[in-house]
């Protein structure tokens, strides 16, 4: 008589807790979905490290130490591509599998993954997580504001980008898998290990990532310009964010129906691959280390793949640390500014870049507001804008102090390493490789704030947004 009393109060009493825990769960992802997306990229991260730690993971069927290992796995869910091993031979067939699985995971970005999570748990996307996640596209929903829908993917919206973004990584990586494999048998790679690597380098591309299967990374395919060609293509299409993948799918070639978002990515990021590429050829050319060796059409090839991967492609055919002290120096400014906002791609974003560049263009002709394409962007936007570049500069200063500061190696390669893992390229000079494990803390420090996003770090850090029902008397101190 008693057995089943108990049993039955046992069993109500864990419904109850089950109930807590999943409304707790719920509240918390839908009131703070900033901070929760945090927490989701660092239980991916744990989990990663976790399962990157495990003997079957290594080739040499050895545990591999803990500072590679969560270096490893913060690079690889973070879409940065800077290892501290040797990515084509370190690791066995199954923990390439763990970082191929891994860099699609993140490169879902930070909060669009958390809204997926949210939708699981809450069984739908509250308010302000459709807040959260349309910030994605814009980070002046974080801080409210005036917004023209026309700008930005509308609340309604969000529910079909998620589905876009899970759709054309798919689709992409699919069809770049496709145009690799022929390549990867012509280099004479076996049949079946090409069904492999070209999927994984097609999904290294497109998410920015630039890990390789093999140890030669992508010597064996210097002169293969289709391959090379196809690999840019795909580190583009990752580039520029998947709003821009959403409005031009959407539109297609109706340009006047593309948002001011869109335009500015596209003619910025265009603007900024092939000014890259003169420079790289300007400093180089007469480099013997680097173009100086190579006939006019290697060179301008070369400079150009150089400049898309600058931007965050990670994948690399010279040797960066052959470069010109300059040209690590130019490369480091590329890599600062990244590609477009909720994408694949790190850095400030070229959105920003356009702002900040159309605000001193404004001021310098003396207009009273910042135009655009026939359009007018709110003082709320440039805000953000020096928001994101101030925060990014000083994590990226007391990075390279600190990692200077350990290593004592020359700044300038410090800086490239350390820009190169803020703004989740991989690029490396070789430095990463040779780090001691203070370093690679750091180092792994910078490239999860790189990922997050410093806006989503501001988020996540403000308790709430207080509204101020009062103004203060203006004063105007001296600026310059």
């Amino acid at each position: 008589m008693t057995a089943e009393p108990a049993a039955s109060t046992w069993r109500r009493r864990a419904s109850q807790a089950w109930d807590r825990t999943r409304d707790g769960a719920r509240t918390f992802t839908t009131s703070s979905p900033a901070r929760f997306a945090i927490l989701v990229f660092s239980a991916l991260i744990i989990l990663f490290t976790a399962l990157l730690s495990l003997p079957a993971a290594a080739a040499d069927g050895r545990s591999t130490p803990f500072a590679d290992a969560l270096f490893t796995a913060i690079s690889t869910i973070c879409v940065t591509g800077l290892s501290t091993v040797n990515m084509g031979s370190h690791w066995s067939p199954f923990g390439q599998v763990i970082i191929y699985v891994g860099v699609n995971v993140g490169a879902l970005g930070v909060l669009t993954l958390a809204s997926i999570l949210g939708m699981v748990i809450s069984k739908r996307l509250g308010l302000r997580a459709k807040l959260i996640a349309a910030g994605d596209t814009n980070p002046l929903r974080v801080h409210g504001g005036p917004v023209n829908e026309g700008q930005t993917v509308r609340l309604g919206e969000v529910g079909q980008l998620l589905r876009t973004v899970a759709l054309s990584t798919i689709v992409i990586e699919a069809g770049l898998a496709v145009l690799l494999y022929p390549s990867l048998l012509v280099a004479g790679i076996h049949p079946l290990t090409a069904l492999w690597e070209a999927p994984y380098f097609a999904a290294m591309a497109f998410t920015n990532t630039g890990f390789t299967p093999n140890a030669n990374g992508l010597a064996p395919f210097a002169q293969d310009y289709m391959f090379m060609t196809v690999l840019m293509i795909g580190v583009f299409l990752g580039s520029i964010g998947f709003p821009v993948i959403f409005t031009l799918w959407r539109h297609r070639w109706h340009v006047r129906r593309w948002s001011l978002h869109t335009k500015l990515t596209l003619i910025t990021t265009v603007i900024l691959f092939f000014a890259g590429a003169i420079v790289f050829v300007t400093l180089e050319y007469d480099n013997p280390a680097t173009f100086g060796g190579m006939d006019a059409w290697d060179t301008t090839f070369q400079s150009l793949f150089l400049s898309a991967m600058t931007r965050s492609g990670g994948f690399s055919v010279i040797d960066i640390a052959d470069l010109h002290g300059s040209s690590l120096l130019v490369g480091s400014m590329l890599m600062f500014v990244g590609g477009g906002s909720a994408s694949t791609a790190g850095g400030i974003k070229v959105t920003t870049l356009a702002v900040l560049a159309l605000a001193v263009w404004s001021e310098a002709k003396g207009r009273p507001s910042v135009q655009a394409l026939g359009r007018r962007i709110p003082s709320d936007v440039q805000r953000v804008a020096l928001s994101v570049v101030a925060w990014g500069a000083t994590i990226v200063a007391v990075s390279t102090i600190t990692v200077a500061q350990i290593t004592k190696a020359p700044v300038d390669e410090v800086l490239f390493e350390v820009v190169s893992g803020f703004a989740t390229v991989g690029l490396s000079s070789g430095l990463t490789q040779n780090l001691p494990d203070p370093a690679i803390y750091v180092l792994a420090a910078t490239m999860f704030m790189g990922r997050v996003g410093t806006v989503t770090l501001a988020a996540a850090v403000a308790a709430s947004n207080r509204s101020q029902l009062y103004s203060l008397p203006v004063e105007r101190p001296i600026v310059g």
